[in-house]
C-alpha cells in the first residue's frame, strides 16, 4: 500500500472514530488504538507534507494564531427571531401563520434555544472550506481555524454531499466543561469565565486557534442555509435527518409538534427537564415544519414570519440602588440608568440597570437607598422592577429618600432639558453641541448597515471630538492621514486604512444614506421605504417643506396631516413628524448639504421601467429551479411587473414551483393565470 493510499485509509477511519465518539457517544476503539492510528497518520503527513488536505483529522488545530478576523459577508442573512414573550403572543404567533396559510392548524419543529453562539460552516464538495460567526447577521468574521478544534463538527461530510452547503448551528459550552474550567481558573488564580455563554463566545474569537482547542466546546447543527447541488426536502424535520446523515450532531430534544397545544406542550416538557440538561438553555425555538409554507410567509424586517423563540422567565434578584443617573443618547434623549450594588442574576455580575424613562422613575416611585429587584433575561439590558418595603419601617426609611428628579441642564453639556407633550422621553436641546450627541450621532453615522466607514470606532471618533477635529459629520470626510496619526494606538498604515474606507464610503446608497442620518424613528426599514418612495433627496425635501405644519409639538396632535409622507407605507402620524422636524430643522440641512458638497453621493433613482410586463401584478410561491425568490423579483421588475405578497382578484400572474402551498389554491379558485419558470421567460422572450 503506498503512503497516499494509506493515509488517505487512515483519515476514513479516524472520521469514522471521531464521528462514533463525539457525535453518537458510541466509541468502537480504545483512546490508545485511536492515538497510535493517529500518530501513524502524522507521520505519513511530516515525510510528505505534498500528501496533507484540509480535512485530515491531524488539521483541528493546524493553523498558526491570526492578527485579526476577516470579514464574512453570508450569501443569505442569518436571521434574528421574532420574542414571544408569554403565551398569548405565542398563541398570536401560531393564529397569523395560520390565518396567513388559510389553514386550520401547522406542524412545528420544536428545539431547545441553547445559549451559545450561531456559526456558519461553508463546505465545498464536502470538505469544510470555512466558517464564520453570525456577526450582524449579513456580516460576521472569519473563525475557520478555530472552529475546526471542535471535534463534532466533521471536517468532511459523509456520504454524498452537494457541490456547496451552508450548515448552520449553535457552539455552546456543556455545564461540566464549564465547571473544570471554573474550578481550573481558580486554582491558578485567573479570572474564571462568568457564564458558559461568554466562555464559548470568547473561546471562538481567540487568535490563537490552540487556545480554543483546549476549551470544551460542542456544536449542535439546526439548519441548511444556501446550497448549490442539493435538492431541498419538503419538510425541516427531513433537512434535520440530512444533517445527521452528512456527521452533524443534531439535538435529540427536537420534535416535531401539531398546533398551538402542541407548542405549549413542548415548552412545559422541556421546561420540566431543563435543570438536568448538562448545558444551558433560554428557551424553546419554533420553526413551521412545511418549507414551502415558510416561502410563502416570508420575514418582516431582518426576523422570518414562521418563526420565533419563546424564552423562559426571566431570572431576578435583589440588591441595593446605589444611585441614578441620567445618559444621553445621540438624539439627546436622557436614560435614567440605576447604579446598583454589583448582583449576579441572568447569568451575569449586574451593576447598572436601565430605568427606561421618567414615567417609569414614578410609577415605581424607586430612589437612591432602596433595595430593588433587579431582573435580567439572557442578552436583555438588566431593568429594576420594582422596589422591596418589606414592613412599615422599610416604607418610612423610602419616603424619607428624596425623589429622583429630572435634570433641568443636560448632565453632559449644560444645554436646557425639555420634555416635549405627547413623548415619554426627555431631551437636551443642544444637538451636535452636546459632546454626548455628537458621539453617539458619529458612531451610528460611520456604522455598518449606515455608512459603513471600517475603522473608524467608538474609541477613535471619541478622540476625535476631544481634539476638536471632528464637529459633524461632514468633518469626517475632512480628515487626512496626518490628522489620524496624531492620535493613540494610530500608526501609518492604520491611518490610511482609515481614509480609505472614508473614501470608499462617498459611494452609498440613498437609503443607507438617510439611516446614516439618525433621524428619531427611522429606522433601516424606513429609511428603504422613504428612499424608495421619493427616489431623491430633493423630492423627499419637497414632500417635507409642503407637509410642515406648525411646531413639532402641536403637529403630533395633527393626525390627518403629512399627506405626502403618510403615503409612503407603514409611516404614520408620528414618523411622519419626526420626519418633518429632523429634515425642516435648519442645523440638520446646514449638515445634509456638507455631505453632499464633501461628495457623498448615490445612485440617480431608477426610471420605472417599462416592458412585457408592465401593470401586471406577480406573486411568487413554491421553490423555483435554480433561481431565488429575489432573484425571480428582479427580473419581473425589470420587465415592469410588480411583485406582491399575497394572491387577490387584482393578481394577473402566480409565478409557482414546486411544492406550491395554499397560494396555488386560492389563485386556481380566483381564476389567476399560472406559469412555471420556464413559462415566465418564455413569455419574455416571445411576448
Amino acid at each position: 500500500m503506498t503512503p497516499e493510499q494509506r493515509a488517505r485509509q487512515l483519515r476514513q477511519q479516524l472520521n469514522e472514530h471521531n464521528h462514533r465518539y463525539y457525535v453518537l457517544d458510541d466509541p468502537k476503539v480504545s483512546d490508545a488504538v485511536y492515538d497510535e492510528l493517529f500518530a501513524e497518520l502524522q507521520q505519513i503527513e511530516a515525510a510528505h507534507p505534498e500528501l496533507l488536505t484540509p480535512d485530515s483529522p491531524t488539521q483541528r488545530v493546524g493553523a498558526a494564531p491570526s492578527r485579526e478576523f476577516a470579514a464574512v459577508r453570508h450569501q443569505l442573512p442569518m436571521q434574528s427571531l421574532r420574542k414571544c414573550a408569554d403565551e398569548a403572543e405565542l398563541r398570536d404567533f401560531d393564529r397569523r401563520v395560520c390565518q396567513t396559510l388559510d389553514v386550520d392548524a401547522v406542524d412545528y419543529v420544536a428545539e431547545p434555544k441553547l445559549d451559545g453562539l450561531a456559526v456558519s460552516l461553508i463546505y465545498q464538495h464536502g470538505v469544510l472550506v470555512r466558517g464564520a460567526t453570525r456577526g450582524d447577521g449579513e456580516t460576521g468574521e472569519d473563525i475557520t481555524a478555530n472552529l475546526r478544534t471542535i471535534r463534532q463538527i466533521p471536517l468532511q461530510l459523509r456520504g454524498t454531499a452537494p457541490d456547496l452547503v451552508e450548515v448552520r448551528g449553535e457552539v455552546y459550552l456543556p455545564l461540566d466543561g464549564f465547571r473544570r474550567w471554573v474550578e481550573e481558573a481558580s486554582r491558578r488564580g485567573d479570572k474564571p469565565p462568568v457564564n458558559p455563554r461568554n466562555a464559548a463566545a470568547g473561546s471562538l474569537r481567540q487568535l490563537d486557534p490552540r487556545v480554543t482547542a483546549r476549551r470544551p466546546l460542542a456544536f449542535y447543527a439546526y439548519a441548511v442555509g444556501y446550497s448549490e447541488g442539493w435538492s431541498a426536502p419538503r419538510r425541516h424535520a427531513q433537512v434535520l435527518s440530512q444533517l445527521a446523515e452528512w456527521g452533524h450532531p443534531v439535538s435529540p430534544l427536537i420534535a416535531t409538534v401539531h398546533g398551538v397545544d402542541g407548542l405549549l406542550s413542548y415548552f412545559a416538557g422541556i421546561g420540566e427537564r431543563r435543570s438536568g440538561l448538562g448545558f444551558d438553555i433560554d428557551g424553546v425555538v419554533f420553526k413551521l415544519d412545511d418549507l414551502a409554507a415558510r416561502e410563502e410567509l416570508g420575514s418582516v424586517s431582518r426576523e422570518p414570519r414562521w418563526a420565533c423563540a419563546y424564552k423562559f422567565a426571566a431570572e431576578e434578584a435583589t440588591t441595593l440602588l446605589e444611585s441614578v443617573e441620567f445618559q444621553v443618547g445621540r438624539t439627546g434623549a436622557l436614560t435614567p440608568v440605576a447604579r446598583l450594588k454589583p448582583v449576579f442574576v441572568g447569568g451575569a455580575n449586574v451593576s447598572n440597570a436601565t430605568l427606561h424613562n421618567m414615567d417609569e422613575v414614578e410609577r415605581k416611585d424607586v430612589r437612591a437607598g432602596d433595595r430593588v429587584v433587579v431582573r435580567r433575561a439572557g442578552d436583555v439590558i438588566p431593568e429594576v422592577v420594582r422596589i422591596v418595603v418589606d414592613d412599615d419601617e422599610a416604607r418610612t426609611e423610602h419616603e424619607r429618600r428624596d425623589p429622583v428628579r429630572l435634570p433641568a441642564d443636560c448632565p453632559v453639556c449644560g444645554g436646557a432639558v425639555e420634555r416635549v407633550e405627547g413623548e415619554v422621553v426627555a431631551r437636551c436641546t443642544n444637538g451636535l453641541s452636546c459632546r454626548a450627541q455628537l458621539h453617539g450621532a458619529l458612531v451610528h453615522f460611520v456604522s455598518r448597515k449606515a455608512m459603513d466607514v471600517e475603522g473608524l470606532g467608538d474609541k477613535l471618533l471619541a478622540q476625535l471630538i476631544d481634539a476638536g477635529h471632528v464637529k459633524s459629520p461632514a468633518d469626517i470626510y475632512h480628515l487626512d492621514a496626518a490628522v489620524l496619526m496624531d492620535l493613540e494606538r494610530m500608526g501609518e498604515k492604520s491611518a490610511a486604512n482609515v481614509v480609505e474606507a472614508i473614501n470608499r464610503s462617498r459611494s452609498t446608497r440613498f437609503e443607507r444614506f438617510l439611516f446614516a442620518l439618525g433621524c428619531p424613528q427611522v429606522g433601516e426599514t424606513t429609511a428603504r421605504d422613504l428612499a424608495r418612495h421619493f427616489g431623491s433627496l430633493d423630492a423627499l425635501y419637497g414632500a417635507v417643506d409642503s407637509d410642515a405644519q406648525g411646531e413639532f409639538d402641536a403637529a403630533l396632535k395633527l393626525k390627518d396631516r403629512y399627506p405626502l409622507l403618510r403615503a409612503v407605507p407603514d409611516v404614520g402620524p408620528t414618523v411622519a413628524a419626526h420626519v418633518v422636524h429632523f429634515f425642516t430643522e435648519p442645523r440638520n440641512r446646514d449638515v445634509i448639504s456638507a455631505l453632499v458638497q464633501a461628495g457623498v453621493h448615490w445612485p440617480a433613482p431608477k426610471a420605472v421601467a417599462t416592458g412585457v410586463f408592465s401593470g401586471k401584478t406577480f406573486v411568487i410561491t413554491g421553490t423555483l429551479p435554480g433561481v431565488s425568490r429575489e432573484q425571480a423579483s428582479a427580473l419581473i421588475e425589470s420587465h415592469g411587473g410588480k411583485v406582491s405578497g399575497s394572491v387577490s382578484k387584482n393578481t394577473d400572474y402566480l409565478l409557482a414551483g414546486e411544492a406550491a402551498g395554499s397560494k396555488l389554491a386560492k389563485a386556481e379558485k380566483l381564476g389567476v393565470a399560472i406559469l412555471g419558470w420556464d413559462a415566465l421567460q418564455n413569455l419574455i422572450t416571445n411576448p
